[in-house]
């Protein structure tokens, strides 16, 4: 069984795509294996923009996944911009059905990346939020923060909420939005707070070896 690793992250828009892709190409440099997986994609309307992406990348590195479809990478697609559970309507998300994919495609790589929809606490059903498919997932997780302004409230909430389930996870800041002022404006503290400070642009290699060994 290959290694699961679950990117999530403090809300929408962080990155985890791009975190994702990051992986990828990490994983290429050091002759690994990886596959990709995304359960659920929302803001669908003609392509699935995030699941194209992660399954086009995976395809130059994998040939082991060339056999694959948007389809098998993103079952659960749907066209409202929303939350699961909002925008799947009246259709029940099927976590046996989930995992039964990630069974199929992680015998195609050495590291499975399954990327979530949104925040830690984001519904999928009434009773289960994305948090939950890590533990669900059986995976460790990388916890992707901004570098915007307001991140730490969030990269904070996001790891209490982690250790509250006894998760195992690295966390990383993805030096996109406020990158001028980042040093400035929340370094100071993630300095002062935390033991070190990884950062996806610089660290991606440590950050991949990481999650590989936890």
């Amino acid at each position: 069984m290959s290694k699961r690793v679950f990117i999530t992250a403090t809300n929408t828009g962080i990155g985890k795509t791009f975190t994702t892709l990051s992986l990828l190409q990490e994983c290429e440099t050091l002759g690994i294996k990886a596959g990709v997986f995304k359960p659920i994609e929302t803001g669908v309307a003609q392509i699935c923009n995030d699941g194209t992406k992660l399954l086009e990348k995976c395809q130059e590195f994998n040939n082991n996944f060339r056999k694959f479809m948007v389809g098998d990478i993103v079952p659960y697609r749907f066209t409202l911009p929303a939350a699961p559970y909002v925008a799947k309507k009246d259709i029940k998300i099927d976590i046996d059905f989930l995992l039964e994919k990630i069974d199929i495609l992680e015998k195609e790589c050495d590291v499975l990346f399954i990327e979530g929809a949104g925040g830690l606490m984001v519904p999928v059903e009434k009773d289960i939020f994305m948090i939950d498919l890590i533990k669900i997932f059986d995976s460790t997780t990388l916890l992707v923060t901004p570098s915007r302004l307001g991140c730490i409230n969030d990269t904070l909430l996001s790891i209490e909420a982690l250790k509250r389930r006894d998760i195992n996870f690295e966390w990383c800041v993805n030096l996109y939005e406020d990158k001028d002022s980042f040093y400035e404006v929340t370094f100071p503290f993630y300095k002062d707070y935390f033991e070190e400070i990884l950062i996806l642009q610089n660290d991606r290699k440590k950050i991949l070896e990481r999650l590989l060994s936890s």
